[in-house]
């Protein structure tokens, strides 16, 4: 595919993990300043405020991932979308997809805000949050969700740029958006003394400034990505929006399954207490940290795939999927070594109360099986994601979301009486099962359906 534009890049060319390297390394970044963007607001939080500050920042996360899965599915979905049409070369699709895209997650922000700011009382409860933290967590939440349209900007145009094959922009922007995290949060928290609600004001600014620079980039070319900004066209069209529903609205009930039964299983661990809450917090960051890998290799490839089926370069694929496998092997095994060796250092980044320290002991084994689980998902995400099997990601999406973890926690954790432990557990082995059902999609060649009906050429 000849290819002259400054954001359209081929990723149907080259050896497969170069490619995967090159096009992974500018997520991987994004994902690790993300990750430190987000990390800054537990650490800056539980070194000036404490432990209970420490565990609302952990469950107003948590309420804010309920509201921010339409984005991610929505997103990722329209990724794979335009990296499908930029391999079959319909650049007029291209244009059309944004338009669609911007129309319906603004909408869907806006909605989702609203019902949030209706409904929030009743979900804090429900979570079983501690009277002593109900209030900080109030302040986190609500300050979050006022930046909901710039968190779904971002998600939504950083998918564009993706799907284009354009992974440096969006680093680019989130570097930004870190900085100005990073030196807010410190301020707010720290001399202004806002608290969690500081943080979560830092988090919002920081949001805000990377979508609108984002968007500017979009905006100056707007003439490479088929789409002419005026008000007319940002609108739903019909000619897209059933192949972003049909990818999408699996992928959104899997983001919804999941973040959904996490939710629930927090919701037993949260009655264990404000350490339990915080050790669980720190053990979902530190998961985080290892899931920056996972997911810049699963975005990476699923775009790859998605072109190389657009392109009909089908042995292409299951390279792609065997790459991202090793890939992602390597730093899953230096993490389950630090963590198994050094818990009290790692743990100690963010909170120094010995209670917490002394519960995170037990968590070890836990985390292990929890990085075993990252490593093996993101190359069968890519192939699921890449071939744009909606039913399968539905499929993964009851199984790991619902019927899985939270039928393995209550397992554990209530019927056979392993308290917290069991919780964590029926969690960890519920992220097994993308693993699982995506390699039988891989061995069984069934994904070789959604090809462009093109020559397999020779790869590079």
């Amino acid at each position: 595919m000849q290819n002259n534009h400054k954001l359209i890049r081929d990723l149907t060319t080259g050896s497969v993990p170069g490619t995967l390297l090159r096009f992974a390394m500018p997520l991987f970044l994004s994902g690790f300043l993300q990750m430190v963007y987000n990390m800054v607001d537990m650490i800056v939080v539980g070194r000036f405020v404490g432990t209970e500050g420490l565990s609302a920042v952990s469950i107003g996360g948590e309420m804010l991932q309920l509201i921010t899965f339409v984005a991610m599915g929505f997103s990722n979905a329209g990724q794979i979308q335009i990296s499908r049409y930029v391999g079959e070369g319909r650049r007029d699709k291209v244009g059309e997809m944004v338009g669609t895209m911007f129309t319906l997650l603004m909408s869907l922000a806006v909605f989702l805000m609203i019902a949030f700011l209706f409904s929030y009382r009743g979900i804090i409860n429900w979570l079983n949050t501690p009277e002593e933290i109900w209030e900080y967590t109030r302040q986190y939440s609500i300050t979050c969700v006022y930046g909901l349209i710039f968190i779904y900007g971002y998600n939504l145009v950083s998918a564009i740029l993706r799907g284009m094959g354009d992974s440096k922009h969006p680093f680019q922007f989130i570097a930004i958006a870190t900085v100005i995290n990073i030196i807010l949060d410190i301020l707010f928290v720290g001399p202004m003394h806002l608290g969690p609600m500081g943080a979560a004001l830092a988090t919002v600014i920081g949001q805000a400034v990377s979508f609108l620079c984002a968007l500017r980039l979009l905006y100056r070319n707007r003439n490479e990505i088929g789409f002419d900004f005026k008000p007319a066209h940002f609108r739903i069209y019909g000619s897209v929006i059933r192949d972003l529903l049909s990818l999408g609205i699996p992928m959104v009930i899997q983001s919804a399954a999941i973040t959904f039964s996490m939710l629930f299983v927090n919701s037993y661990v949260n009655a264990y207490g404000t350490v339990a809450v915080a050790v669980t917090g720190v053990a979902r960051k530190l998961e985080s940290m290892l899931g920056v890998i996972t997911q810049a290799i699963s975005s990476a490839g699923g775009a790859m795939i998605a072109q190389a089926l657009g392109a009909g370069k089908i042995r292409r694929v299951p390279k792609v999927v065997l790459h991202a496998l090793w890939i992602v092997a390597i730093p899953a095994l230096i993490f389950s070594v630090i963590t198994a060796t050094h818990h009290e250092w790692v743990f100690g980044l963010f909170t120094s109360d010995p209670a917490v320290l002394e519960m995170a002991a037990v968590y070890i084994p836990v985390a292990l099986l929890q990085f075993a689980g990252a490593m093996l998902r993101p190359a069968n995400f890519a192939l699921i994601n890449g071939s744009g099997n909606s039913g399968l990601n539905l499929l993964v999406a009851l199984m790991d979301g619902i019927f899985c973890r939270i039928g393995f926690s209550l397992f554990l954790g209530v019927v056979l009486n392993w308290g917290i432990q069991g919780f964590w557990y029926g969690n960890a082995f519920a992220g097994l099962i993308p693993f699982v059902i995506g390699s039988t999609y891989l061995i069984s060649g069934a994904w070789k359906k959604r090809a462009s009906v093109k020559s397999d050429r020779q790869e590079i």
